[in-house]
């Protein structure tokens, strides 16, 4: 397997090393996923910002929650299952939520099944989502825009998944605690 760097301020290329600071001042550390994605200063960069974009759209914590967690369990990313579980705890989601996520259990209301059904739809069909699919999202309360914010969330998780996979970034500290894997969810 090819070894990825974990860069630091110092070992980062120029052009990462601000992008680090601004990782560095935001969580009070270099997130794992940062510092791997630091290789390519563009990638961290279109990363920070499409993940800040996403947290400013339509979607409350628990509706962000469940379209990153949807994802990251898809896709069985081993780093951002604890990651956005300590996150969704530091936001305040009920744990009733996070736990259905990383189970693939059915969540507390029909709402957030249904976002969670539409980002699978979107994930697994590749896009390609039915004409049903998007009208029973609609019909459970979303919007048009909804619909493009849930691409937006996916993009930002394709950027981290992948870098994870490929990287094999080991679970941050705060996150080791809630390692998930979907053979313990199974279990």
């Amino acid at each position: 397997m090819t070894e990825f760097t974990l860069h630091d301020l110092e070992s980062a290329p120029e052009a990462s090393k601000p992008l680090l600071e601004k990782s560095n001042t935001a969580y009070g550390m270099i997130p794992g996923l940062h510092a791997v994605m630091a290789e390519a200063p563009g990638l961290l960069e279109a990363y920070q910002t499409v993940h800040q974009l996403f947290t400013e759209s339509s979607f409350d914590k628990d509706e962000l929650t469940v379209v990153w967690q949807t994802v990251n369990v898809e896709n069985e990313c081993h780093y951002c299952v604890p990651a956005h579980t300590g996150i969704a705890k530091s936001m305040g989601v009920d744990d009733a939520i996070t736990n259905a996520l990383r189970d693939q259990a059915p969540l507390p209301n029909a709402r957030l099944e249904a976002l969670r059904d539409f980002t699978l739809s979107l994930v697994r069909d590749h896009g390609n989502v039915s004409d049903q699919n998007v009208q029973a999202f609609l019909d459970a309360g979303f919007t048009r825009q909804n619909i493009l914010e849930v691409v937006l969330g996916y993009s930002q998780k394709i950027m981290s998944n992948y870098t994870n996979h490929l990287a094999n970034t080991p679970v941050d500290k705060p996150f080791q605690k809630f390692a998930w894997s979907r053979d313990d969810a199974a279990a």
